[in-house]
């Protein structure tokens, strides 16, 4: 599967590799940075697992940060227009992790 998109004139073709359109799941960001990079490691939380594992990693410079975080905004305000207000709940940096059984097997 190949995107085109322009910029400054050109057109840069884009591949999306099936392993990599299926996308990863991540209920935790986690952002650090350097001098001359951020990084962000995508995380997922299992219930009940006292260890959580990072799912992906991203290394990108600081223009590129910026750009993204201006990109996220972008969208965010977008989906909100099309979709209602994102609630925003008062939560600790991480999720509870005290998930319990709502049926029995």
């Amino acid at each position: 599967m190949a995107e085109e998109k322009k910029k400054k004139g050109k057109q840069i073709n884009i591949e999306l590799p099936e392993g990599v359109a299926e996308g990863v799941y991540s209920n935790l960001a986690i952002i650090s940075h350097s001098h001359s990079e951020f990084v962000i490691d995508f995380v997922r939380l299992v219930p009940n697992v006292a260890k959580a594992k990072v799912k992906s990693r991203v290394i990108i410079t600081p223009e590129h940060a910026k750009r993204l975080m201006k990109a996220l905004a972008e969208n965010v305000k977008k989906f909100e227009a099309q979709h209602g207000s994102i609630s925003e709940k008062e939560q600790n940096p991480f999720p509870a992790m005290n998930f319990t059984p709502t049926a029995q097997a």
